[in-house]
């Protein structure tokens, strides 16, 4: 799904201000702008797919959880200094991400990217492209050929496009569905591409039983098919 890039200069910053222990309440940092992934519904709360998996998690742990919410351009660092433990936020899985932080196995597979547009016949190899800054998409973009432009939240790419900025936006299909179904005059444009390695849970590197504790309760979801059921309910990508 998404990807933060993050400078060598940021990283080591804010690696200096890891810590590590123990949890009596584990905090999970989420967006809350990337539906059907992850929102903020009517009543103020962090809801949506990774709201019900997380849930779930932490009851198959024993864990408390908290949630918070943080932009997608600082989730990285401020997991990092401590302001939450882990990252349950749409993140895919990177070689680059995977230097600076760990991740829990895979709780979706790659979900493939699409085009969004006015028109279906609009050229997105060449054209004027949205996505939202430091994502696998804006990376993807960046090297095809089109002119990227990037936004801070995935609802200002959608505005792009229907403001004529751009001329189509790229993320993934489960966000893009939510958007076509939320305005009528957008529709799918050029291929699907898939980018990523699947969607994982990111903690700090020093946080390893708190990631054995995460992984067995997805193995868990896994083996008797609930994380499969969850995936349908809220269509976020492909089952296992």
């Amino acid at each position: 799904m998404k990807k933060l890039i993050l400078s060598a200069a940021t990283l080591a910053v804010v690696a200096g201000m890891a810590h590590a222990g123990s949890h009596s309440v584990v905090r999970m940092g989420t967006e809350g702008a990337y539906p059907p992934w992850n929102l903020i519904n009517d009543a103020g709360e962090v809801d949506g797919f990774e709201r019900e998996l997380g849930d779930e998690l932490c009851a198959r742990a024993e864990l408390t959880c908290e949630w918070v919410t943080n932009d997608w351009d600082s989730i990285i660092p401020n997991l990092v200094s401590g302001n939450y433990d882990v990252i349950i936020a749409g993140m895919s899985i990177t070689d680059e991400r995977d230097e600076v932080i760990d991740f829990t196995q895979a709780y979706t597979p790659p979900d493939p990217s699409v085009y969004a547009a006015l028109s279906d016949d609009v050229d997105v190899t060449s054209g004027v492209i949205a996505a939202q800054a430091g994502t696998l998409q804006a990376g993807y973009v960046a090297e095809s050929g089109a002119t990227l432009i990037e936004f801070a939240t995935p609802d200002e790419t959608i505005a792009a496009v229907t403001n004529g900025e751009a001329d189509a936006v790229l993320a993934d299909w489960s966000f893009i569905e939510t958007a076509l179904a939320a305005n009528s005059d957008l529709m799918e444009a050029g291929e699907p591409v898939v980018l990523g390695k699947g969607v994982g849970m990111g903690l700090r590197e020093s946080d390893g039983e708190l990631k054995a504790k995460f992984d067995a309760a997805i193995q868990s979801m896994k083996d008797d098919g609930s994380l499969n059921e969850l995936i349908a309910k809220w269509e976020v990508s492909s089952q296992w």
